[in-house]
């Protein structure tokens, strides 16, 4: 029996997010199915290199699942995207230490949320962007963002509800970037809260408008308390950018 470690990307419009859920259509139970069935083994369990959420996306998702198949690792991919939909794509198989764990062995994580910052909509950036009418000023955001870097505790940027203890995280890198009316604000960091990407975006949005002052950023977050911080914005901005495995490669 080999531990594989599988790379996929996703579209995550139409499903509940990443994990098995008994609401609605997992990422993890596409997956999960097409593998069986490629591998004709009803045992094949997945496990995935984090929980992303109803309607948010993956640029590169990792996952890992042991079997015994005789099927060449670099042929995997192609095989397994003839029984996925279009939405859900491999694009990368390999054997991997025994001890390789997709979740734990990860050094960090970097996600992207992308804003259209622009008056009118655009028919290709719509579904995958927030859209912001009012001009944004990177300059300010981008001082806000280095608020964030560093390790703190995080429990004012984590949804109520989440069964999370240790809310400390370390924040690797935080920055807003524009290519005309688009922004893309990414975060890295060695693990994040429940919605805590989306509560920061939330929060830099506030600065932006004047609701919270970047000087007040420190008090937030000092205070742990989710009602200061900002809004949680929409899902279908995000995307999971980047899954690290080295060190070296997260600064």
């Amino acid at each position: 029996m080999s531990r594989y470690l599988l790379t996929i990307k996703y579209d995550g419009s139409n499903y509940c997010g990443w994990q098995v859920q008994p609401n609605g259509v997992s990422v993890q139970y596409i997956i999960q199915t097409a593998l069986k069935e490629l591998l004709n083994d009803n045992s094949v369990c997945v496990t995935g290199c984090s929980r992303t959420d109803a309607g948010v996306h993956a640029n590169m998702f990792c996952l890992h699942f042991d079997s015994d198949t005789t099927i060449p690792e670099e042929k995997i991919p192609f095989a397994l995207n003839v029984r996925l939909p279009l939405d859900i794509k491999a694009i990368e198989c390999k054997r991997v230490a025994d001890d390789f764990h997709a979740r734990y062995s990860s050094k960090g994580k970097t996600y992207i949320y992308r804003i259209l910052n622009s008056p009118l909509p655009d028919p290709f950036k719509s579904k995958y962007s927030l859209q912001i009418a009012k001009p944004i000023d990177i300059n300010l955001m981008n001082v806000a963002c280095k608020k964030f870097v560093g390790t703190h505790d995080f429990a004012a940027f984590c949804s109520v509800g989440s069964s999370v203890v240790d809310t400390v995280r370390t924040v690797y890198a935080c920055s807003a970037d524009r290519n005309g009316d688009d922004i893309f604000i990414s975060i890295t960091a060695n693990g994040f809260l429940y919605n805590m990407v989306r509560i920061i975006v939330g929060t830099l949005l506030e600065v932006d408008s004047g609701k919270i002052l970047v000087e007040d950023i420190d008090n937030i977050i000092t205070s742990k308390d989710r009602n200061c911080a900002g809004h949680t914005v929409k899902p279908h901005g995000l995307f999971l950018e980047r899954v690290h495995y080295n060190e070296m490669d997260i600064c």
